[in-house]
């Protein structure tokens, strides 16, 4: 082996000594990150407040910028969690961390795994927090989310078994699996008649109001734009049961086209628009 080379190498292992040794804390923090993200796929407030500092700024992978005032205020009291609830855990992998005194910055791969109705989806975010040692306790005082980008095929695959959820939610009259897929905000427009929104929309279904007794998709297209997809389609549907309507049912069957708006929220997508006419 050659001198020169021999002397690169030394130098190489010399730096990883030193690398190693300007992080003697790196166990405390991975500790203090592992039993966050525990804390956070049950989304307890106590472990949120020890985690991050009050002078916080974080900005998510959507661009939003918030602080800690605004993180505690967004973790009301859950009720306790149905059975076909989504169930989301988080994880850690590729932990970087270099300690600058009482400074250091923490680089991560975050996973975050999602289970629905017995199907898995995965989302993959890179994060870096810097962390400040104030009174012989480490706290983040910025944090930086991006989320990491995912096969477009991959992505219409996922878009197109939600949406199938959500149809056949609605043909079974089944308001636990459909809730969870609805956004908040969510607003169908069907045609000539008045939106619904989301609680009409579970109201009705739940109270036998509305009722299907065919709902069959086809010439389904899924077009991805980030966190957003759009499917257009044509649906065959049949209902038993209309409100308002005192005639009972439809006559027979009939073919609507639709436009259906899905966003991703931490990994799930949710229906936020729908819009159907003949």
């Amino acid at each position: 082996m050659s001198r020169f080379l021999t002397s690169v190498i030394a130098i190489l292992m010399l730096a990883a000594g030193i690398q190693a040794q300007t992080s003697p804390d790196a166990a405390e923090l991975t500790k203090l990150l592992k039993e966050f993200l525990a804390g956070a796929s049950r989304n307890d407030p106590a472990v949120h407040n020890r985690f991050w500092a009050d002078d916080l700024i974080y900005t998510g992978s959507s661009g939003r910028r918030i602080g800690k005032a605004d993180i505690m205020r967004d973790l009301r009291p859950a009720p306790s969690p149905k059975s076909t609830d989504p169930a989301t855990t988080y994880s850690a992998e590729d932990i970087r961390i270099q300690q600058y005194g009482d400074a250091a910055i923490v680089a991560f791969r975050l996973i975050g795994t999602t289970v629905n109705n017995g199907k898995t989806q995965v989302a993959q975010f890179l994060n870096s927090g810097t962390f400040l040692k104030r009174n012989g306790m480490w706290q983040a005082v910025s944090w930086q989310a991006t989320r990491m980008p995912r096969k477009e095929e991959e992505t219409k695959k996922e878009v197109s078994a939600v949406e199938a959820a959500f149809h056949r939610a609605i043909l079974a009259s089944d308001t636990r699996t459909l809730e969870p897929l609805l956004d908040e905000s969510f607003l169908w427009t069907p045609g000539t008649v008045e939106p619904i929104t989301r609680p009409q929309l579970l109201e009705r279904l739940g109270s036998g109001q509305l009722k299907y007794s065919k709902l069959e998709t086809r010439n389904v297209t899924v077009f991805v734009y980030g966190d957003t997809a759009v499917l257009r389609g044509a649906c065959l549907r049949q209902r038993s049961s209309i409100p308002g309507s005192v005639g009972g049912g439809d006559a027979g069957p009939t073919t609507v086209s639709y436009t259906l708006t899905f966003i991703n929220k931490g990994g799930n997508w949710k229906a936020v628009a729908m819009h159907s006419s003949q």
